[in-house]
């Protein structure tokens, strides 16, 4: 444990991915909770909205409002608003607080490209931070961790995005399927559509069906596994068609990745670059040949399930991922980040156990 624990704010916190990184914060050694900024919730009791917390130590008693000014005060700032939003309060933030810690759980500074920003989000792009998906291999070797270890500003990955990168990096890097063509089919829980509420979200609607969204190319985060593909070694003619479909669960993912077997490839093989990649990771999981992953076990967790099967008489291999969209996909990665940019150790304050049943 450090000497001294750093003080969090999080401005967005009575979102999804605002509240759970406060839950987060809120029980790790070495890091103190501070300010719970909520524009639309500003002057409500946080105990009232977030129940979930009332146990935690010196948990505020109202949200505030979305100020750069006390929010810089802190050591680090959480950014759980909606896409579009952060780059002004960014802004401030840095002015204000030029050695202040920024984890950006939108997407706005994800995106390397400024034309693909503007294809997907259609506004200006407001620049490029340091992508927040530790585990991602490099093409030159190392890992993504090693351009996170002290920055300042960082952008958290998408929940979906990190998933299917984890899921296809690997056996891309390697040759062993075909990187054109590559497809992932990803049951998200209802959570992955954020808190506001909507007519589509009511439990009528979504409990007992199924539910795609963002089909035909359309999904934003497509250019952002691409992104991460390509650092971790794929040709620049990898391409992926990307379905998500909201399911009655409130948390949840399994990434189906799947794509045309090369010569040669096996199951082994497959699982053979997995452990290659991933045996030291303390997050990740891959399952032995005749194992499948699934969001059950990983639920509540930071933990990442990957399993790999070859089929030899369709000569497709598929590739199933498992995160909780919450914690590994979104609160957990920005902990994670947050714990690199400090100093302090990766996998502190993070829960590694799932909540099974």
């Amino acid at each position: 444990m450090t000497a001294k624990a750093f003080t969090v704010a999080v401005a967005g916190a009575s979102g999804y991915a605002g509240s759970e990184a406060a839950r987060i914060i809120a029980g790790h050694p070495g890091l103190r909770l501070g300010e719970l900024a909520a524009h639309s919730n500003a002057g409500q009791p946080v105990a009232a909205l977030m129940p979930q917390l009332a146990g935690a130590p010196g948990l505020a008693t109202k949200f505030t409002d979305l100020d750069p000014d006390h929010l810089a005060g802190h050591d680090a700032v959480v950014l759980g608003l909606p896409h579009g939003a952060s780059a002004e309060l960014a802004g401030r933030l840095a002015e204000t607080n030029p050695d202040i810690v920024i984890v950006d759980a939108g997407a706005d500074f994800r995106l390397a490209s400024a034309a693909d920003w503007r294809r997907w989000y259609g506004s200006e792009h407001a620049g490029t931070w340091a992508y927040g998906l530790p585990e991602l291999p490099l093409a030159g070797g190392g890992r993504q961790r090693d351009r996170l270890a002290g920055r300042r500003h960082i952008a958290g990955p998408g929940c979906n995005a990190s998933a299917v990168a984890l899921g296809l990096a690997p056996v891309l890097a390697g040759g062993l399927v075909d990187p054109v063509a590559l497809s992932a089919a990803l049951p998200v829980g209802t959570s992955g559509a954020g808190r506001k509420a909507k007519a589509d979200m009511i439990f009528s609607e979504i409990s007992g069906g199924a539910r795609p969204y963002s089909t035909g190319g359309r999904h934003r985060h497509v250019p952002e596994i691409l992104q991460s593909l390509r650092t971790a070694g794929a040709p620049e003619t990898t391409s992926l068609s990307l379905t998500a479909i909201l399911v009655p669960m409130s948390r949840g993912i399994l990434a189906v990745c799947t794509g045309r077997t090369l010569p040669g490839t096996t199951t082994g093989r497959l699982l053979e670059a997995f452990n290659d990649a991933y045996s030291d990771e303390p997050f990740i999981t891959v399952l032995p040949a005749g194992q499948m992953a699934s969001t059950h076990p990983i639920v509540g967790s930071n933990m990442v399930q990957i399993s790999a099967e070859a089929d030899p008489d369709s000569g497709v291999s598929t590739v199933l991922v498992a995160i909780d969209n919450l914690v590994k996909g979104t609160a957990g990665a920005v902990v994670q980040c947050l714990n690199l940019a400090l100093g302090l150790p990766e996998t502190q304050g993070l829960p590694r156990i799932g909540l099974a049943p």
